[in-house]
């Protein structure tokens, strides 16, 4: 499997002949919309920096909400969450993704708000390989919040997402430098592809690693 990230909370997991696509954006943000070709688009909720699918090639499948999905031999389950930290009253709903390819289990959070995951959401989660998690703050949680939401989770590597990069036109987003440091993390090397596959993980839980990557 190799994962590819785009800029905001857009990614791309390729899988042998399938790719899937989660939260394509809009050029209104700064960056140019990822022009790819997908069988399965997952979008969290309809902001355009997470909802641009008319930037997306092929014959796609889209996913937009809750539920349980099997498409072309992936697992997925879309999870009710909040966009805010005021049950939705300010941003709404946010889906988050545990997408099951590979045997690796990769939860997306899309732009979520809520500053801890409930008991319901943690048990309909389970366990986490990967965690692609917003760290930008103001929109979404921020850098404190999501390593408390890390802690909740305990995924085997996090890959941060949603936060200010130089050409991202969101003022209001913090960098993922703040983030690094609530984590204990000293230095990152950004990768610009993540290959991986299920026998990379081996037996050990206990530790977290975090993988930067560039656009």
């Amino acid at each position: 499997m190799v994962i590819t990230w785009y800029g905001q909370a857009c990614f791309k997991i390729q899988s042998g002949d399938k790719a899937l696509v989660l939260d394509p954006f809009a050029k209104s943000i700064g960056l140019a919309p990822p022009s790819i070709q997908a069988d399965i688009v997952f979008v969290t909720h309809e902001h355009a920096d997470h909802s641009n699918i008319k930037a997306i090639k092929g014959d796609y499948f889209l996913v937009n909400g809750p539920g349980e999905y099997e498409i072309k031999g992936v697992k997925a389950a879309g999870i009710s969450s909040f966009h805010d930290n005021e049950s939705g009253a300010k941003r709404g709903l946010n889906t988050l993704y545990l997408i099951d390819i590979e045997g690796i289990r990769i939860l997306h959070c899309g732009d979520l708000g809520q500053e801890k995951l409930d008991d319901a959401q943690v048990e309909e989660i389970g366990a986490v390989d990967i965690l692609m998690i917003p760290v930008g703050g103001f929109f979404t949680i921020d850098a404190n919040e999501a390593v408390g939401i890390i802690n909740q989770i305990e995924p085997r590597i996090v890959i941060p997402m949603h936060y200010k990069l130089p050409k991202v036109t969101i003022k209001e987003l913090e960098g993922v430098d703040r983030f690094l440091k609530e984590f204990g993390e000293d230095e990152s090397s950004p990768q610009e592809k993540l290959t991986i596959k299920q026998k990379d993980f081996g037996e050990d839980r206990d530790k977290t690693k975090v993988v930067v990557m560039k656009i």
